[in-house]
């Protein structure tokens, strides 16, 4: 296995780095104030001002959709190793640099999933503008009433009915349901609750504002509001065409592995990213504050607290990278059991590394004078979000036993 950056990858990285440190960085206080004064107005999933301006610098440096190989917006043709440090670079401003090149949550997994699998109307109606950042999207799976750790759970029903599909259900955590510019809604629901456990879910595009779709809430994480919100959202008796259906009925099941595999390489980086981040404010603030007349970095503990943040970031890099090898080389089906891993070991690597960090702050590390209070309770989500952390274990342990 090489890890080495081919030359292409880093010009990218050098490109996006440049971005980053010259107008990303700089712009983080006023996005925050912006999106302070918009939550005082009673608007808080309204766009801050700043973004669109970071987009349209980015789009014209050419760091747009680089996460998608074959995407005509352009055709960047990075493979999944090579977005990989590009992601985890973004790790540092998860709020904001995702964004400016439009490569955030849920839009990425979107797109893969369109780019995959919809039809030329589809892709024309749906990808394309999200390939242009015309418009965002939502994605609605996790359920309120059911342990949506386990898919055939899923309540929600997509129903075919002539020309129409008609869905019913409640879904909850659906991120981007608040924001604005979202356009439409991906849909997991039961098409057929008597086929096998992998045959029964289909996937169905619709469009906000249809009648019979409503946003009951918003739902914070740890008190924290994104700006897209992920919103509770009921789907009553909801009718739209028959051709909004993505692929064929019954294969929402395996669409959903082939939109989690690279998405998990891109979640992963980019929380290693957030822990590079931890470790560069633990340095500063070791160095800087003074505690029984020493600074703290001379303080055992916070030594040690720093070396292992070190060794912990090293490791995961190396296996997320390694998974992003795998997928590159022998598709998503043959790193299964990695991508299980990843999900499980960066999360909690992370959280640790983020805790450790807020420890060194003291007061103002649980406040909103840093930023490490947001990444704790990102990365804290990431051990639910996406399936927790044991469905993953569950999925790694099969996987052993069966070698044994």
């Amino acid at each position: 296995m090489d890890f080495e950056p081919s030359d292409r990858a880093q010009e990218y990285l050098e490109r996006v780095n440049a971005f980053i440190d010259c107008r990303v960085a700089p712009a983080e206080s006023r996005y925050e104030q912006q999106r302070r004064d918009l939550a005082a107005a009673g608007t808080p999933h309204e766009v801050p001002g700043i973004i669109e301006g970071l987009k349209a610098e980015a789009r014209a440096r050419g760091l747009w959709n680089l996460f998608l190989p074959t995407s005509t917006e352009p055709a960047h043709g990075l493979s999944v190793l090579d977005y990989a440090p590009l992601a985890e670079r973004t790790g540092w401003y998860p709020q904001l640099a995702p964004e400016a090149m439009n490569c955030s949550a849920p839009d990425t997994g979107n797109m893969e999933l369109l780019n995959l699998f919809a039809t030329e109307d589809q892709r024309e109606r749906w990808l394309n503008p999200l390939l242009r950042g015309a418009i965002r999207s939502a994605f609605a799976m996790t359920e309120p009433d059911v342990a949506s750790s386990d898919a055939g759970n899923i309540a929600t029903t997509i129903r075919i009915e002539g020309d129409e599909i008609v869905i019913n259900g409640r879904k909850w955590w659906t991120t981007g349901a608040l924001d604005p510019r979202t356009a439409f809604y991906i849909v997991m629901g039961i098409s057929d609750p008597e086929a096998d456990r992998s045959s029964r879910h289909s996937f169905a595009i619709v469009p906000v504002g249809t009648p019979g779709v409503s946003v009951v809430r918003d739902l914070s994480y740890y008190g924290f509001t994104d700006q897209n919100g992920h919103g509770e959202v009921r789907f009553v008796d909801v009718r739209v065409p028959r051709t909004n259906l993505i692929g064929a009925p019954g294969t929402g099941f395996a669409m959903a592995q082939a939109r989690l595999g690279p998405g998990r390489v891109h979640h992963c980086m980019r929380a290693i990213g957030m822990a590079e981040r931890g470790i560069s404010l633990m340095k500063q603030r070791a160095a800087e504050r003074v505690t029984f007349g020493q600074p703290l970095a001379s303080q055992g503990v916070i030594r040690e607290w720093i070396a292992d943040a070190r060794i912990t970031t090293e490791q995961l890099r190396l296996l997320v990278l390694k998974t992003a090898w795998l997928i590159d080389r022998h598709g998503a089906g043959a790193a299964r059991t990695e991508i299980a891993a990843i999900k499980v070991a960066v999360p909690r690597g992370v959280c640790r590394i983020l805790d450790d960090a807020v420890q060194i702050f003291g007061g103002a590390g649980v406040t909103a004078d840093t930023p490490l209070a947001s990444l704790w309770a990102a990365a804290r989500t990431m051990r639910i979000a996406d399936g927790p952390d044991e469905v993953h274990l569950r999925s790694i342990a099969r996987a052993e036993l069966e070698r044994a």
